[in-house]
């Protein structure tokens, strides 16, 4: 039965009503305007107030986890502010304190301050410019001093990040509703994206849904009971999939129903990563909107002329469209 409260279209609590999952961590706000919990790359979608921030931490973090493209940027951006900064130094000092100096104009003058500058951060020195005077002796020596601590610094960034084990998981952009043993079945695959060797994955799969309870909108949590929860090996392509049973949230569900409810389904997978030796997760969901009715996986396992089995993953989103069996609409 659809109830309406405040522009929700909601499903009612029935007698024969699927286990609850235990607390989350999302709380029981329900969710408006399709906002989802958790984005597609795994991140948590909510946002902090009130927190203190410790700057130290905040920034290794950040560090740590943004993007190679960013972090990288960051680095070389660091490296030529910091240079700069001290050819900018040297220069108002004077040139004439740095002997071995041969540019005639400014820009000349400033372009040989500031790979001076570069030599004595990377404590390289090539010889030809040295510092005099004991004021800008001192300011080379402070920069020398800076230089080893950056880098070594930037090394154990570098370190973190690589030492970091993280899982590139793949998924299916959608997941589907397909014939499964005489009825509907649930289903999204997953592929490991890099040559890596897991074992022992185990997946996680939560409904979240707005349902009407005692006069309130609330969001609700169902686990969802799995035909194969976990697997030894993930060599290839693993299908996950939820028999949509009498005991499951979504049986007797229409579309329309799933979506009015701003239905989310929450993925979590854990592996053992034999390249760390450490055990990875990956997360993942799908809203409302990226549910296929009618459809089936194609293959993406095919054999070549030796004989072996090659996984196409470019073949990790493709289906077609199948009959469904006819739907056993629930009992209110």
């Amino acid at each position: 039965m659809i109830y309406r409260s405040r522009n929700f279209k909601l499903l009612q609590n029935t007698a024969d009503k699927p286990s609850e999952a235990p607390e989350l961590g999302f709380g029981a706000q329900p969710s408006t305007r399709h906002q989802r919990l958790v984005n597609p790359d795994g991140s948590f979608n909510y946002r902090r107030r009130g927190e203190k921030r410790r700057v130290i931490s905040d920034v290794f973090h950040s560090l740590v986890t943004m993007s190679w493209t960013k972090f990288f940027v960051f680095l070389i951006s660091g490296f030529l502010v910091a240079n700069i900064f001290f050819a900018c130094i040297y220069y108002l000092i004077g040139i004439e304190h740095l002997a071995g100096v041969i540019g005639e104009s400014a820009a000349a003058r400033f372009a040989e301050a500031f790979f001076f500058s570069t030599q004595t951060l990377t404590t390289l020195g090539y010889g030809r410019i040295s510092p005099t005077g004991v004021l800008t002796s001192f300011v080379a020596s402070i920069e020398s001093m800076l230089g080893l601590l950056s880098f070594a610094l930037a090394t154990g960034l570098l370190y973190g990040r690589f030492s970091h084990p993280d899982a590139k998981l793949l998924y299916t952009k959608s997941a589907i509703i397909a014939p499964y043993r005489g009825g509907h079945g649930l289903m999204f695959r997953t592929a490991n994206g890099r040559r890596s060797q897991l074992i022992e994955v185990e997946a996680n799969v939560t409904l979240a849904r707005n349902e009407f309870v005692d006069g309130k909108v609330q969001r609700k949590f169902y686990r969802l009971a799995l035909e194969l929860p976990r697997i030894n090996y993930l060599p290839l392509s693993w299908t996950i999939v939820h028999p949509i049973s009498d005991s499951s949230p979504l049986h007797g569900k229409t579309n329309e129903e799933i979506q009015n409810a701003d239905t989310e389904l929450l993925v979590m997978l854990k592996a053992f990563d034999e390249t760390y030796s450490q055990t990875v997760y990956s997360r993942t969901s799908y809203s409302t909107g990226e549910f296929i009715w009618g459809a089936k996986f194609i293959s993406m396992m095919s054999t070549d002329s030796e004989g072996v089995t090659v996984l196409d993953l470019d073949m990790l989103n493709e289906f077609e469209r199948v009959e469904l069996p006819p739907l056993v609409i629930s009992s209110a």
